[in-house]
């Protein structure tokens, strides 16, 4: 039988009460506190705040539309109904700000970092991610990151002026990185940001230190996790990859709707008036248990992972090279020309960049991963079909009218 828990009474009353006195966290990120590369442009108005800004260039990044054809967890499935990335960070920003409300944090914030958190990620989720970081490393000795990626398109590649604190909390979202306490670290200049990101790319084990500077972008952080730990049970239950609910319930049930109340619940019962946000050790347990089960009967699934092997791997692989060639050659008919330095080319997103190099100048790799990680899943296939129509290679979908 399912379990949905409540506040306690006490705490509940001192909520009500404090919003009667119309009593604010002090830990809350201000809008006036925001810093951006260039602060005499975006400034906040009435009608546009801050964060709002943010939120609103990055729903209009060309980028953003391509979550809707992005692999969640399930590439092979014709299923409407089963989710896409772009659910998932509307998931993940809807729970986010129910917390951040009921904490009296900034809840644009939470919303700008929610919506950009994936930006960057790859066609086909984390296997797609795990692919071209091999083929990455195997060329230049860098390491490839979704996160980190996704403050690349947002600061570097796209450039809109995005805030640190926004792209601070994307870089530091790490839904495979669980904590049973988040406290904020210090950091205030994008100097100190620049080389965090910089450290992602030369040192595989930077990804696991990173800890976001505000309040925000930590309750970001737990949101990410506690929005795919059960849809993911559903979506595996819709495509009778599960035939029941085989998972332990522990503190936190086992549906979506008890693991998005319960930690929900738990986290501001833990952390309502505090600088930093905790669960409880029974809740923290019951998280681990829940993932580690995730990965035992859906992530780890051996027929699925055995076609991210034998078709996705060496399709990025043909890909990466052909791609790499392309854009060594110069040839401006190319696809690569066409279709990616055209585009950044067209859509001006190097006005006025930061960046040192311009886009065109930069590292030949660079370029070709930020191609290939802009790719929905659907174009990444086309497009190998485009440049090898005699590969060996294809994706065999499981239709519509199959299950």
């Amino acid at each position: 039988m399912a379990q949905y828990h409540s506040l306690s009474k006490e705490l509940q009353e001192r909520i009500l009460e404090d919003r009667e006195k119309h009593k604010k966290n002090p830990y809350a990120f201000p809008d006036e506190k925001i810093v951006r590369r260039r602060m005499d442009h975006d400034k906040a108005n009435l009608w546009r705040p801050a964060f709002v800004r943010d939120v609103e260039k990055i729903m209009h990044v060309p980028y953003y539309n391509r979550y809707s054809d992005k692999t969640q967890v399930f590439s092979f499935y014709q299923n409407d109904d089963i989710s896409r990335r772009a659910l998932h960070v509307q998931l993940v920003s809807r729970i986010a700000r129910n917390i951040g409300s009921v904490l009296g944090l900034n809840e644009s914030l939470i919303e700008a970092i929610s919506l950009g958190h994936d930006i960057g990620h790859t066609p086909f989720g984390h296997a797609g991610e795990r692919i071209l970081s091999s083929l990455y490393q195997e060329h230049t000795g860098r390491y490839f990151n979704h996160n980190v990626h996704s403050v690349r398109v947002l600061d570097d590649m796209v450039n809109w002026n995005i805030s640190l604190q926004t792209l601070d909390g994307i870089l530091c979202h790490n839904g495979e990185l669980e904590l049973k306490e988040y406290r904020p670290c210090e950091m205030s200049t994008f100097v100190e940001y620049d080389k965090k990101v910089e450290a992602c790319y030369v040192d595989e084990n930077a990804i696991g230190e990173l800890i976001p500077c505000t309040l925000e972008g930590c309750v970001m952080r737990i949101c990410d996790i506690i929005a795919y730990l059960g849809k993911d049970r559903q979506d595996a239950m819709r495509l009778n990859l599960l035939k029941e609910s085989p998972f332990t319930a522990g503190a936190i049930g086992t549906s979506n709707g008890e693991i998005i109340n319960n930690f929900s619940v738990n986290i501001i019962e833990n952390s309502y008036g505090r600088d930093y946000l905790k669960m409880d050790e029974e809740y923290f347990d019951a998280l681990r248990q829940a993932k580690k089960e995730n990965y035992e009967m859906i992530y780890n699934n051996k027929s699925l992972n055995d076609l991210y092997e034998n078709e996705i791997r060496p399709m990025f692989g043909e890909l990466y090279e052909e791609l790499l060639r392309q854009a060594e050659s110069g040839d401006k008919s190319s696809v690569f020309y066409r279709h990616h330095m055209a585009y950044m080319e067209k859509n001006n997103f190097y006005v006025k960049s930061h960046v040192r190099k311009p886009y065109a100048e930069q590292e030949k790799n660079q370029l070709v991963v930020d191609y290939l990680a802009s790719m929905t899943d659907d174009y990444f296939i086309a497009l190998y079909h485009y440049l090898f129509p005699k590969g060996k290679h294809d994706v065999k979908f499981v239709g519509y009218f199959d299950l």
